[in-house]
């Protein structure tokens, strides 16, 4: 290795200052190339370019050092076309060899062979031979921020004092260009945060049902963070964790799959610590989770005013990079925020049950106290003018008529019984079905007809059920916003068999409305097929039960 002169211009000697002075207009156009643009990975493969153009060396790349300083996070390189690249299968790590010499010891370097230098480790199949090389730091605010490397001028010679010089004021250069591309970077990706924290609270605060709630918090964090996956869960019943939302490219069976308490992740998830996993496939903590076939994982606490409400699962694919300082500290933010949202949202529908509580309360007082009493009232006025009357058919008619209003009565107390029982008592599916119908009849102005078949009950699972009655209300409220329906019929039938020959129930929501526009809006639609596709069924439509098949039937069917 040749010995690397001290920073500033090389000595002069014959035909230096020509030289120097030809490379000046170069080097000078070389840095305000570097400094134009601001996004990180473009500004990175502009300095490669610029640097290789300026020594005239053939192959030239930026190694971006790992913030724990163990390797290299990123590898950006120019001059190897990309058949090549993927011929030779992964790019370097940094972890050993001469690069990863360089990231321990980060000062210039300048070889006449790298294969005779003792720390280099050769290079794997199908890389292209590499001989000259030179190795500068790059330092952003002082701190290093990875590593500049050129190698094989186009004429064959070693690389000079003049070609480090050069190099050493691009470097330079390049260290102010990427700090201010990260500072860039960091204020979009902030900004991009913000936003979701801002569409998670507004959709949240919205209304709405809670599992839509917690599909939105999967999504969006799911999208800001770049993960393979978004997953929230909530504290499971029998201890440990349940996936009650997942947000993939692809369906999953992950939904309603339970981590154990005894699992040491979800004992630090519920004292409200994030959990940082550089590697799924070999952390021995999620040999059981979901997220076992995944690469980066970040989980993250969902806590508000020291109650842990669940967790935020991202995995990040196989390969893929870790999560950074930032990306981590943003994620644990918009855990935070997401967890207020949650909090803001069930107080607000926990002040919208209570006004419906006390709405019922004063309609029983108001049946039993003024209904009842004037019917009870009017039973006694006609009883009295039965026995006075002489005529038979008069008072087998007022008989009658009394026997009606008795029943009446009755069935008023009944209604009174039911206004006053919790909303929330454990119910059959049978019942939870009626009363979505029951809710839906009063903005239809109608009450749609119902039908079960099998044992709804006992056969639906949970799950299945719970995505069934989601399933349902979300079908209604389509056919009161858009069908503009005079008839509606509800089959839940608890006896088909599915296409691949297992049991399991279908919902079918049938009316004679106007159907389905052409380009209208289909995220109703959409909801449907993902809440079939979590539980592994399939959501389709038909024809409606108007004439000529007009309107729109909607079938929803899943396994137990």
């Amino acid at each position: 290795m040749s010995p690397v002169p001290p920073p500033g211009p090389p000595p002069p000697h014959e035909g230096a200052s020509a030289e120097l002075l030809a490379r000046v207009p170069k080097l000078l156009e070389a840095m305000r190339s570097v400094g134009s643009g601001l996004g990180l990975h473009s500004t990175l493969n502009r300095i490669c370019e610029t640097a290789a153009d300026l020594a005239h060396a053939r192959y030239a790349a930026i190694g971006v050092v790992a913030e724990d300083g163990e390797g290299l996070a990123d590898f950006v390189h120019h001059g190897v076309d990309e058949a090549t690249v993927r011929r030779v299968g992964h790019l370097p790590d940094g972890h050993k060899g001469l690069l990863g010499a360089l990231i321990r010891e980060p000062e210039p370097v300048r070889l006449t062979d790298l294969t005779e230098d003792p720390r280099s480790c050769g290079f794997p199949e199908h890389h292209p031979p590499m001989r000259s090389f030179l190795g500068v730091p790059v330092r952003v605010r002082g701190e290093i921020f990875g590593n500049l490397y050129l190698t094989d001028k186009h004429a064959g010679e070693p690389f000079n004092d003049y070609d480090l010089a050069m190099v050493r004021v691009l470097a330079t250069e390049a260290g102010i260009a990427i700090g201010n591309a990260r500072l860039y970077e960091a204020a979009q990706q902030r900004e991009r945060w913000i936003d979701g924290s801002v569409a998670v609270t507004t959709a949240l605060l919205a209304g709405g049902d809670t599992d839509d709630a917690l599909q939105i918090v999967a999504e969006q964090a799911r999208r800001l963070s770049g993960a393979a996956a978004g997953m929230v869960l909530l504290p499971a019943d029998g201890g440990g964790l349940e996936i009650v939302a997942v947000d993939a490219p692809r369906p999953t069976n992950a939904l309603g799959a339970v981590i154990p308490p005894e699992n040491g992740i979800v004992t630090e998830l519920l004292a409200g610590r994030p959990v940082f996993v550089d590697d799924a496939t070999t952390d021995p903590r999620l040999d059981d989770g979901p997220a076992r076939c995944y690469g980066p994982v970040m989980l993250l606490p969902l806590r508000r005013d020291g109650k842990i409400l669940g967790c935020l699962v991202l995995p990040r694919a196989r390969g893929d990079r870790p999560f950074t300082r930032t990306e981590r500290a943003l994620g644990d933010r918009f855990a935070s925020q997401a967890a207020l949202a949650l909090t803001m949202a069930e107080a607000q529908r926990d002040r919208e049950r209570l006004a419906v509580y006390e709405d019922r309360d004063r309609i029983a007082r108001d049946l039993h106290d003024l209904v009842i009493q004037r019917l009870f009232a009017t039973g006694m006025m006609l009883e009295s003018a039965q026995r006075r009357s002489a005529v038979p058919e008069v008072r087998d008619g007022v008989g009658g008529a009394v026997d009606e209003l008795d029943v009446t009565i009755q069935e008023l107390r009944s209604a009174i019984f039911a206004l006053q029982q919790p909303a929330e008592a454990p119910t059959g599916l049978r019942t939870r079905v009626l009363r979505e119908i029951t809710m839906a009849a009063v903005p239809l102005g109608f009450t749609p007809s119902h039908r079960f078949v099998g044992p709804v009950d006992t056969a639906v699972g949970d799950l299945t059920g719970k995505n069934l009655i989601a399933a349902l209300r979300e079908t209604l409220s389509n056919a009161f916003r858009h069908a503009r329906a005079g008839r509606i019929e509800v089959v839940v039938d608890a006896a088909v068999t599915l296409p691949d020959g297992r049991p399991g129930v279908r919902l079918t929501v049938a009316d004679d409305g106007v159907g389905v526009p052409e380009g209208g809006r289909r995220s109703g639609l959409h909801n449907l097929e993902r809440r079939a596709e979590s539980v592994g069924g399939t959501s389709r439509l038909g024809p409606g039960i108007g004439a000529d098949g007009a309107g729109t039937t909607v079938l929803w069917e899943a396994p137990y």
